[in-house]
C-alpha cells in the first residue's frame, strides 16, 4: 500500500469463465478500503480476461514456464501493489515461494464441504458428480487459507446445502454456485479486514 493510494489492493486469480472473480470485482467496486486491481490466469483464452476487460480491471497471463521464475511473478504483483491474492476457480497450485511471500494472506473457494472431495483433479463438475455419485445427502462451499498443498489449508467458512436425488452435476452446481455470490466477498472482506 502507498500513502496516495490508501486501498488494500487485492489479485483474484482464475482460470475459467471468472464468475467468482467478478463478483468480487463488482463487490469491492465501491468498498472504502478494498479494491480489486488485478486479475491473473493461468490461461491466454480464459473468460475470465474479457470479464476483467469489461469490468476495466487490469489483467495479466502467467503461464507454466513463468512461474519458474518467482521473481517475475512477484514484481508483477509489486507492480500492482497486491497486499492480497484472492483465489476464484484457479486450478493451479501455487508454488511454496508465493504461499511464504503472502503469509495468510491467500484464500480459495472450493465448491465442496472441505475435507471431503479436496485435492489435486477436484474442482467443479468432477467434485458435484463424486458428491452425487456418494449419495451425499448434503453439500457446499469451503473458504480456507491456501498453503502448498491442494485444499487443505485452515478452514475459514463453510456453507451447505442439500443434495437431492434427482440431482445432476449441473442443477446442484447452480446450487454451489448461489452459496459462492452470496457469501464470498463478505467473508474474504471479513478476512482483509483483518490485515489492513
Amino acid at each position: 500500500m502507498t500513502h496516495a493510494d490508501p486501498s488494500f489492493s487485492v489479485a483474484v486469480f482464475a482460470s475459467g469463465s471468472g464468475t467468482n472473480a467478478e463478483n468480487l470485482a463488482k463487490y469491492f467496486a465501491a468498498h472504502a478500503g478494498i479494491r480489486v486491481r488485478l486479475i491473473v490466469s493461468n490461461k491466454a483464452d480464459a473468460y475470465v480476461l474479457q470479464r476483467a476487460a469489461n469490468l476495466q480491471v487490469p489483467a495479466v497471463v502467467i503461464p507454466a514456464h513463468d512461474w519458474k521464475e518467482p521473481q517475475k511473478v512477484l514484481d508483477v504483483l509489486g507492480h500492482y501493489g497486491i497486499d492480497f491474492i484472492i483465489l476464484a476457480g484457479y486450478l493451479r497450485l501455487l508454488p511454496p515461494w508465493l504461499v511464504e511471500a503472502y503469509p495468510q494472506k491467500i484464500i480459495n473457494i472450493h465448491p465442496a464441504l472441505l475435507p471431503s472431495y479436496g485435492g489435486k483433479g477436484m474442482y467443479g463438475e468432477h467434485v458435484h458428480r463424486a458428491v452425487i455419485a456418494a449419495g451425499e445427502k448434503k453439500s457446499g462451499i469451503t473458504i480456507h487459507y491456501v498453503n502448498a498443498r491442494y485444499d487443505e489449508g485452515d478452514i475459514i467458512f463453510q456453507a451447505s446445502c442439500p443434495v437431492f436425488p434427482e440431482d445432476t452435476p449441473e442443477t446442484l452446481a447452480a446450487r454451489i454456485h448461489a452459496l459462492e455470490y452470496e457469501h464470498f466477498p463478505r467473508v474474504a472482506e471479513k478476512v482483509m479486514m483483518q490485515h489492513t
